[in-house]
């Protein structure tokens, strides 16, 4: 690849991960939650995520999602759903942060497989994922070259980017709910999940460009 356009493609997907979206706001709930240690396993499911993404559209997945009007729908309204209910869930919180972080060590075992899948599903269920990587990925492709090898170069990049501001998420998180009471705490994630309801909307009105 040519080095001009992997510098652009680093600009511009650092730019995109950095604003808020759904793993991001998952991180910096996480981050909060549990402390950056046990978040890690969210930037982990969203690091995968980006390799099944990426991989998808390789292979022609983005395509296909662009040319099928109802499988569109079907990962849309699944996608709007999970992150309804990740919205609903934080909403409701009642900033219990201390006892989260009482678990016992079974609990934690499975709060981190939680914690990863949450932010896994939240992004492969994502049809605007699919849909956005299609458009933007190529224009960064020498076609001229062999294709895998590049999107693979591409996959690692933008995972490698989505993991280091995840984890600045994080860590912003859980610095500042050493500042935050328990009232503080719970608007935190409350603000979260309002967040993630409005995401949740905004992909249950999203359309196909071809639509």
């Amino acid at each position: 690849m040519h080095t001009a356009a992997l510098l652009a493609f680093v600009t511009v997907s650092s730019i995109g991960i950095a604003t808020p979206g759904p793993t991001v706001l998952l991180a910096l709930t996480n981050g909060s939650r549990y402390g950056v240690r046990r978040a890690l396993a969210g930037m982990v499911g969203a690091v995968l995520s980006d390799f099944v993404l990426i991989g998808a559209v390789a292979i022609g997945l983005g395509a296909l999602l662009a040319a099928s009007e109802f499988w569109f729908s079907v990962l849309k309204w699944a996608g709007a759903a999970y992150l309804a209910f990740l919205g609903i869930m934080m909403l409701r919180s009642k900033g219990s942060i201390d006892g989260m972080l009482r678990a016992s060590a079974e609990q934690a075992r499975g709060t981190v497989l939680s914690i990863g899948m949450k932010s896994f599903m939240v992004a492969v269920t994502n049809p605007k994922g699919y849909l956005l990587f299609s458009a933007f990925l190529p224009q960064f492709i020498d076609p001229a070259a062999p294709q895998m090898p590049q999107y693979a170069i591409l996959a690692l990049v933008f995972a490698s980017l989505d993991f280091s501001i995840m984890f600045g998420y994080a860590v912003f998180g859980s610095r500042a709910v050493r500042f935050l009471k328990t009232e503080g705490t719970k608007w935190l994630e409350r603000a979260c999940g309002g967040a993630l309801l409005a995401l949740a909307g905004s992909l249950v009105l999203y359309r196909r460009a071809a639509s």
